[in-house]
């Protein structure tokens, strides 16, 4: 299936590993020039040697976008070295585990900077030359924990949500301008983050049994999605939601 979006211009967040490499992967594949953006240089330069081999322009931009400052830096060197964002996947990494009551304010400090406020500064930077050129996507990846709450993951629950909330807004004030806005709430996916949570084999066994299609997602699922959704077969997708995890959420859509 053809996209429509070869050629375009693609930021990525988040983008040296896991679920945002997955992303950059899917799009690079659709034809895409990259800009992928990380904390960890080693990791950095080995996602762009991954996404070289697609045959797309492939830049990185070592950044972290709990940064105040970061999102517009990174917005504004993909522009010099690739081009104006036509397609911005903000991803970041997940807050840690914990109850409310074992979390303190500095941990929700950092939580509200990096998953909420970062995507909202990456969207501050993009929008206006997106809707300048009358065509542009948005896409956050938060977690099914947007959905319905995840036990002992409250800055996940309440972070992720906000993100969701801020997608519907936005969704209705620039569709009218050829931004659409949509958000992936992946659900359990193999990346170093499920695992290290996890702990062991034997517990991610046990969380596979939980899904309904008896296994644990694929990280290119869920980039494929967003590829999807940043394609031009996409085109009256907007403001929605769409979990990627297997069937698990009990939460009627």
């Amino acid at each position: 299936m053809d996209l429509g979006i070869s050629g375009k211009v693609a930021l990525v967040t988040g983008g040296s590993a896991g679920i945002g490499l997955a992303a950059a992967k899917s799009l690079a594949r659709e034809g895409c020039n990259v800009c992928v953006s990380a904390r960890e240089p080693e990791k950095l330069a080995d996602a762009v040697v991954e996404l070289q081999e697609f045959g797309t322009v492939v830049h990185a931009v070592l950044a972290d976008v709990e940064d105040p400052s970061a999102a517009r830096r990174v917005v504004e060197e993909t522009r010099d070295v690739l081009g104006p964002v036509d397609i911005l996947v903000a991803n970041a990494g997940g807050p840690p585990p914990g109850r409310f009551d074992e979390v303190g304010l500095a941990e929700w400090d950092v939580a509200v900077q990096r998953n909420l406020l970062g995507t909202v500064r990456l969207a501050h930077a993009v929008l206006p030359e997106m809707r300048s050129r009358g065509w542009g996507r948005i896409i956050t990846i938060t977690s099914r924990s947007a959905r319905e709450a995840l036990d002992g993951l409250v800055l996940s629950n309440a972070t992720r949500s906000a993100v969701a909330g801020v997608v519907r807004s936005l969704a209705r004030e620039v569709g009218r301008d050829g931004v659409l806005v949509n958000n992936v709430l992946p659900g359990p996916i193999d990346t170093e983050r499920l695992r290290r949570v996890a702990g062991d084999d034997e517990v991610l066994r046990r969380r596979a049994e939980e899904v309904p299609v008896g296994r644990i997602g694929r990280a290119e699922e869920v980039g494929d999605v967003v590829a999807f959704l940043a394609g031009e077969r996409a085109s009256f997708v907007n403001g929605v939601s769409l979990l990627v995890d297997g069937g698990e959420s009990r939460v009627i859509a």
